[in-house]
């Protein structure tokens, strides 16, 4: 109820009015403190010279971003200009035979990179898992991939493993786990599929044309065998209407979010800032909400600009890639929280959907969620800060639906009907708000620190109740509010497309 609910337009002016104002304000605190903290000896390491014409200096925090405009910038640039002039040339010569062209390009790409042995222990897991998949047991598939992936993520067999790679270079941790844990995952997508498969088995070759495309190979994402395997079989290559300019605009946004954000890092510190607490906790309760928040907005345009580079790269191949993550802002809810779509599609569909079912009943849901986070922490490597976000993140999860059921029994569901829609929908953008700042909170364990996660809490909840808590809640409503209203347009468009295509 209220999902279609519209509000007066007055009113969702003046929560746009608020919500403006609001990031106004503690972006103006963010600057001060960047302005004011450039030259602090505690944030050395964090701010290197930038633009000394206009007197600012940026951060470089961030090692991902960093490395990819730094030490990986050419190699990204050589690597992937060759995939796509090579690829452009087999899809006009021999499109019925373009995925051995993009495995031999692939294997090539990793051969010339990381050496004959990191390609070998390659090869070596995916023919072990190829080799379980052989006995069509879907349990086999889940421990022999768990297994593998254990082997890069837990100590001491990860370092035993990248030991056998000889020679050293900056990037070679990066692409050692990046393209070693990304094989597991496609690997058991690959066994998993071929468990299901009624006539026969996949082949290896069909497994290697699947991991050794290149533009995924290293840093994802996950694309599941059974889409892959589909969308490049595909003969015909036929481009739909208006697509080369919509990769075309990709493209140009996806650059123009590279620029933004190096502009951005001359002027907000938002990654160095958190690394000092003494200096975090003389902030103003906005300035720190706006910190916290800063950080998961940044996360989501890493991800972004990251995912969507490979897949403007992968729908010039005539694939279909998972979509970029959805935007932190646009988010209420836990079930729609991810940074890496691939990934989740693949927990997705093989763990959380395959035991959660329709996600409904509470003891599966408890399960599902249970398997589903226990795997995620063994794919970001178990530690402490992965284990408490994981139990945090799978509680807020569950959380959500203990709440629906709750409100879904006889005397709210009752008082709920007798509310108008637009009632409703006030009623529950208030629990989305609280819902918002709690996927805030959780996430910048993973992002930041445990400590700064918790003195972030503390003055949030704690020291700033009741003005910064009410304060910040209420701003959160108008911010969920608009969201909604987004959600109400699109589900008007879809209902309007699905009308017109039973017309047609």
């Amino acid at each position: 109820m209220g999902v279609k609910a519209m509000l007066p337009s007055y009113e969702l002016g003046f929560y746009a009015l608020v919500v403006t104002c609001a990031v106004l304000y503690s972006g103006s605190g963010i600057f001060e403190a960047s302005r004011d903290s450039m030259n602090r000896k505690a944030f050395r390491d964090g701010i290197k010279p930038g633009w000394h014409y206009f007197g600012r200096k940026m951060d470089v925090a961030d090692f991902e971003w960093v490395m990819w405009f730094t030490s990986f910038r050419n190699v990204i640039i050589f690597a992937l200009s060759g995939h796509v002039l090579f690829a452009k040339i087999c899809s006009m010569t021999v499109p019925q035979h373009r995925a051995v062209m993009y495995m031999i390009y692939g294997a090539l790409a990793v051969l010339g990179s990381m050496g004959l042995v990191y390609l070998m222990i390659i090869l070596s897991h995916c023919l072990l898992l190829y080799s379980v998949a052989l006995a069509k047991q879907k349990w086999l598939c889940y421990v022999a991939g768990l297994c593998c992936l254990a082997s890069f993520k837990v100590e001491p067999f990860g370092s035993w493993q990248s030991g056998f790679v000889t020679g050293a270079f900056d990037l070679q941790d990066v692409l050692f786990y990046g393209g070693c844990t990304f094989t597991i995952m496609r690997c058991m997508s690959f066994a998993l599929e071929s468990s299901e498969r009624a006539e026969g088995i996949y082949s290896i070759f069909d497994l290697l044309k699947y991991n050794f495309y290149l533009p995924f190979f290293f840093f994802g994402p996950v694309m599941t065998f059974d889409q892959f395997h589909a969308q490049v079989s595909t003969r015909e290559l036929r481009r739909k209407d208006d697509e080369m300019k919509s990769i075309r605009v990709n493209a140009l946004l996806h650059v123009g979010a590279i620029v933004a954000v190096d502009i951005f890092f001359h002027f907000f510190y938002i990654l160095t800032l958190p690394s000092d607490l003494k200096f975090v906790n003389r902030l103003s309760d906005w300035s720190l909400a706006g910190l916290a928040y800063s950080n998961l907005v940044y996360d989501w345009v890493k991800a972004a600009v990251m995912f969507g580079v490979i897949n403007t790269i992968a729908r010039l191949d005539h694939l279909d890639p998972p979509q970029p993550p959805k935007c932190i802002t646009m988010l209420y809810i836990f079930a729609e929280t991810h940074f890496d779509r691939g990934i989740n599609d693949w927990l997705c569909k093989y763990v959380y959907d395959h035991i959660g079912e329709n996600h409904d009943h509470i003891l599966k849901e408890l399960v599902a969620s249970t398997a589903t986070f226990a795997i995620t922490t063994l794919w970001l490597g178990p530690c402490q800060v992965v284990y408490i976000w994981s139990l945090v993140n799978c509680f807020g999860l569950n959380f959500e639906l203990w709440v629906q059921k709750f409100f879904q029994l006889g005397p709210f569901a009752k008082l709920e009907a007798k509310l108008s829609g637009a009632m409703s929908r006030r009623i529950r953008a208030a629990f989305g708000a609280v819902n918002f700042w709690a996927i805030v909170l959780y996430n910048i364990l993973a992002l930041n620190s445990l400590e700064f996660a918790l003195l972030v809490t503390k003055r949030l909840l704690v020291l700033g109740f009741p003005v910064s808590t009410l304060s910040i809640w209420f701003i959160t409503y108008c911010g969920v509010q608009l969201i909604k209203e987004r959600e109400r347009v699109l589900a008007i468009e879809e209902e309007d497309k699905g009308d017109k295509a039973k017309v047609e």
